[in-house]
C-alpha cells in the first residue's frame, strides 16, 4: 500500500532506521565536599566568595551507548581561608542510535548536560547544606550557546593556522 501512497517505508525486516536518543541511567560518579578551616570558618563575619567552574566530556561506553559527564567544582573562599569546596561529576549513560556523526558533539556536548544539570545542581547543594553552609543554587546555563561559542572559536583557530599546523 505505501507504494500507492508514495509514504516512505521507515522499517525494513524489522530494523528501525529512525534516531533514537534515550536516558539509560544518571548517577553520581564522584563527589568530594571539603571543609578544611572547620570551625574557625563557621565564625567568620564576611558572605563567601564563590567561584563555580563546569567542564563536560564524553565518551563511548559501549554499542551505541555513550556516557556525559557533567564536572562541577565550587570553591567559596572568606578573606584568604578556603571555606568549602566541591567536586562533583555527575554522569549520564544515554544510548544513541542512527544519528548522524556530525549531529552527536551538539547532543553529547549541548543537550546531555543541558538534562543532567538540575540533578547535578541539586547534588552540589545538597552537599553544601549538609556542610552548614548558606544553600547555593546554580543558575541554569545555556549549554547549546556554550557549544556554539566554542565551536566558533574552534573555527577561528582553525582558520588562522597555517595549513601545515596542527
Amino acid at each position: 500500500m505505501s507504494e500507492e501512497t508514495g509514504a516512505p517505508e521507515t522499517m525494513t525486516n524489522g530494523e528501525d532506521h529512525l534516531p533514537q536518543v534515550a536516558l539509560i541511567a544518571q548517577y553520581v560518579k564522584d563527589l568530594s565536599f571539603e571543609n578544611p578551616n572547620a570551625p574557625a570558618i563557621y565564625q567568620a563575619p564576611e558572605q563567601p566568595k564563590i567561584d563555580v567552574q563546569f567542564n563536560i566530556g564524553s565518551q563511548q561506553a559501549g554499542e551505541d551507548v555513550y556516557e556525559v559527564a557533567l564536572k562541577v567544582e565550587i570553591t567559596a573562599t572568606q578573606g584568604d581561608q578556603t571555606a568549602y569546596v566541591v567536586e562533583l561529576v555527575y554522569a549520564g549513560l544515554f544510548g544513541i542510535r542512527n544519528v548522524p556523526e556530525e549531529h552527536l558533539p551538539p547532543f553529547l556536548l549541548a543537550e546531555a548536560p543541558r538534562l543532567l544539570f538540575p540533578f547535578a545542581r541539586r547534588v552540589a547543594a545538597d552537599a553544601i547544606r549538609d556542610g552548614n553552609f548558606p544553600s547555593l543554587v546554580l543558575e541554569p546555563i545555556d549549554f547549546g550557546a556554550l557549544y556554539m561559542q566554542q565551536a566558533e572559536q574552534q573555527a577561528q583557530l582553525a582558520e588562522t593556522q597555517p595549513a601545515g599546523e596542527a
